[in-house]
């Protein structure tokens, strides 16, 4: 749903929570659904492999869903990941004094809604990697594979049996495709 009258950044920060999520995008307000229980699964899963990692290493900082990301401003946009990755040197060089971060993360994840149509997913991929993002992984449910982005002709797909790796982002992460869609 969108409205006809664009909203700042910090409209967005004063929406009532609880019912549905919004984003930004260019001043144009995006109310989405709640995610349902496979999309939970996927993004605890992912938080806790790369937060555990990311901690261990002490690489930066790793952060949940809903943590928003001021990528444009005069007309705002703010987009949240599902799992989002910000390298220690840039969180020594920023000091947000925002509520949303300013600029990209390194690593943006989106986890696949059974709403999202693919168009929208490879647009906001895009969105994030023209907002200096260094990959974006695209994690389906459904077919049980990770996209990465680390430009806008450089995608490749992993599925079951492949390893997803980031040497360059995340030195020594590695974990098998499966282990994101562990439910129990």
């Amino acid at each position: 749903m969108s409205t006809a009258t664009l909203v700042s950044a910090e409209q967005l920060l004063r929406m009532p929570r609880g019912r549905c999520r919004y984003e930004l995008v260019v001043g144009d307000l995006r109310k989405l659904p709640l995610n349902g229980w496979r999309h939970g699964v996927v993004v605890a899963n992912l938080n806790a492999l790369l937060g555990r990692h990311v901690r261990k290493r002490g690489l930066g900082l790793a952060l949940g869903g809903g943590c928003g990301f001021l990528l444009a401003r005069d007309p705002d946009t703010v987009l949240a990941p599902d799992v989002a990755f910000i390298r220690r040197d840039r969180l020594a060089a920023v000091s947000p004094k925002e509520a949303f971060w300013p600029g990209a993360p390194d690593l943006a994840v989106e986890v696949l809604s059974p709403g999202d149509t693919v168009n929208e997913v490879h647009e906001k991929a895009l969105a994030w990697l023209d907002a200096e993002a260094v990959q974006v992984w695209v994690v389906n449910p459904a077919w049980r594979t990770v996209t990465v982005y680390r430009s806008a002709t450089d995608i490749q797909t992993f599925t079951e049996g492949d390893e997803l790796a980031a040497e360059e982002l995340l030195p020594g992460f590695r974990c098998r495709i499966e282990e994101l869609f562990v439910s129990s």
